[in-house]
C-alpha cells in the first residue's frame, strides 16, 4: 500500500499532465503543489512509484507521466468527483428539458455530454425487456386492419399494423382495449405474456376470439424484440484534438467506435447501475487500450434501463468527466419518469 504522501504525488502528477500535456517532475510539483515536503523527497517517493508502475519516463526528459495502474489507482482512491457549476447544470436542465420525444431526448444527451466533457459521447437507447407498459392504444386503419401503439414507462413507443382474420367493429375494440389494459398498464414487459393468455378465451363471440389473438401475438412479439441493442454516438471529432495521446494514429480508436458491439461491451450491462470506469488496457478490444470509459446506468423510479457515457484517451480529467456523466444521467432519468 502507498503512504498518504505518495498518493497525494501521484494525484499532483495525474492532475498536472492531464493540465499541462507535459511530463511533470520533481521540482514542478514542489512549485505547484503544496506537498509539505523538499524537492529531494519529492524524487525519492516518484522513484518509489516509477517502480511500482504507477508512473513512468516517457523519454530522457526528468519528468514522469501517470501509467493505466496510475490513472486506475488515481480514479479508485478519489474523494469525489468534481460538481458541476451553476451555469452547467442550469444549461443540462434548459437544454433536455425542451425535447419533445424519446428520440429527441437521446439526441440532445449524446450531443450535451460530447460539448460538456469534450469526449466522445455514448447513449445506449432505453431496453424494452427492462421497461413497464404504460399504455396500449388500438387504432381502426379499415374494417379488417388496426394500429396497435405500446408506449413504455421511459416514453419509448412501438408501432405496428395488425391484419385481422375478420372484420372488428369499433365496440368490441373499445372492449379489447379496455381489457387489455387493465391488465397490462404498469405491469413489466416480462410478465406481459403470463397476464394475458386466457384473454381470447374471455370473448364470447368465436371470431372475436380469433381477432384478440390475433392482436396479442403482435403485441407479444413486440415485447421481445431486441431493439434494445441500439446506440447513439456523438462528438467523434473530439478525438482530433487528442492526435497525440494516442499511439501511432487514432485510426483504430475510430474504427472500434463504429462496431456497436464493441460499444455495447464497452458500457456494459444497463443493470450495472453504478458509474464504471474502464481504463487503457482493462478495455479489451486492442484499438481502445489507449482510452478510458466512463459510463453509467440511467433510468426512472431508481432503475437503470440502460447505459450511457463517455470515450476519451487516458489522460482524461476523470474528476470532471465522472461528475458529467453522472449529473446527465441523473437528468435524463428525472425526464423519463415525469415524461
Amino acid at each position: 500500500m502507498l503512504s498518504e504522501r505518495r498518493l497525494e504525488v501521484l494525484r499532483a502528477i495525474v492532475q498536472d499532465y492531464v493540465g499541462t500535456e507535459e511530463p511533470v517532475g520533481s521540482k514542478a510539483l514542489t512549485e505547484r503543489h503544496k506537498l509539505g515536503v523538499s524537492p529531494a523527497t519529492v524524487r525519492n517517493d516518484m522513484a518509489v512509484l516509477e517502480d511500482e508502475g504507477f508512473i513512468a519516463q516517457p523519454h530522457t526528459s526528468a519528468g514522469r507521466i501517470p501509467t493505466d495502474k496510475g490513472y486506475r489507482l488515481f480514479v479508485d482512491r478519489l474523494a469525489g468527483v468534481k460538481p458541476l457549476s451553476t451555469p452547467e447544470r442550469r444549461a443540462i436542465h434548459s437544454f433536455l428539458d425542451s425535447a419533445v420525444d424519446l428520440d429527441d431526448v437521446v439526441a440532445r444527451t449524446v450531443r450535451l455530454l460530447a460539448q460538456l466533457t469534450r469526449q466522445v459521447a455514448v447513449v445506449q437507447y432505453p431496453s424494452l425487456t427492462r421497461s413497464t407498459v404504460r399504455h396500449v392504444e388500438l387504432l381502426s386503419l379499415a374494417p379488417a386492419r388496426l394500429m396497435l401503439v405500446l408506449i413504455t414507462d421511459t416514453g419509448r413507443v412501438e408501432q405496428r399494423v395488425v391484419d385481422l382474420p375478420s372484420p372488428f367493429g369499433e365496440t368490441p375494440l373499445a372492449d379489447l382495449r379496455a381489457r387489455l389494459n387493465s391488465r397490462v398498464v404498469g405491469r413489466r414487459f416480462a410478465d406481459v405474456p403470463q397476464l394475458v393468455q386466457d384473454l381470447p378465451e374471455s370473448f364470447e363471440d368465436v371470431e372475436d376470439r380469433g381477432t384478440v389473438s390475433t392482436v396479442l401475438a403482435t403485441l407479444l412479439e413486440t415485447l421481445v424484440e431486441q431493439r434494445e441493442e441500439r446506440l447513439v454516438i456523438g462528438g467523434t471529432a473530439n478525438l482530433t484534438r487528442f492526435g497525440h495521446d494516442f499511439p501511432l494514429t487514432i485510426r483504430p480508436v475510430l474504427e472500434a467506435l463504429e462496431e456497436q458491439v464493441v460499444l455495447l461491451k464497452l458500457l456494459g450491462e444497463a443493470q450495472e447501475s453504478g458509474m464504471t470506469v474502464r481504463i487503457g488496457h482493462e478495455n479489451a478490444h486492442e484499438g481502445l487500450t489507449s482510452t478510458s470509459v466512463v459510463s453509467v446506468g440511467y433510468g426512472s423510479g431508481g432503475e437503470a434501463v440502460a447505459k450511457l457515457g463517455v470515450v476519451g484517451p487516458t489522460r482524461m480529467d476523470y474528476p470532471g468527466t465522472m461528475g458529467a456523466v453522472r449529473a446527465v444521467a441523473r437528468y435524463v432519468g428525472q425526464i423519463l419518469a415525469e415524461s
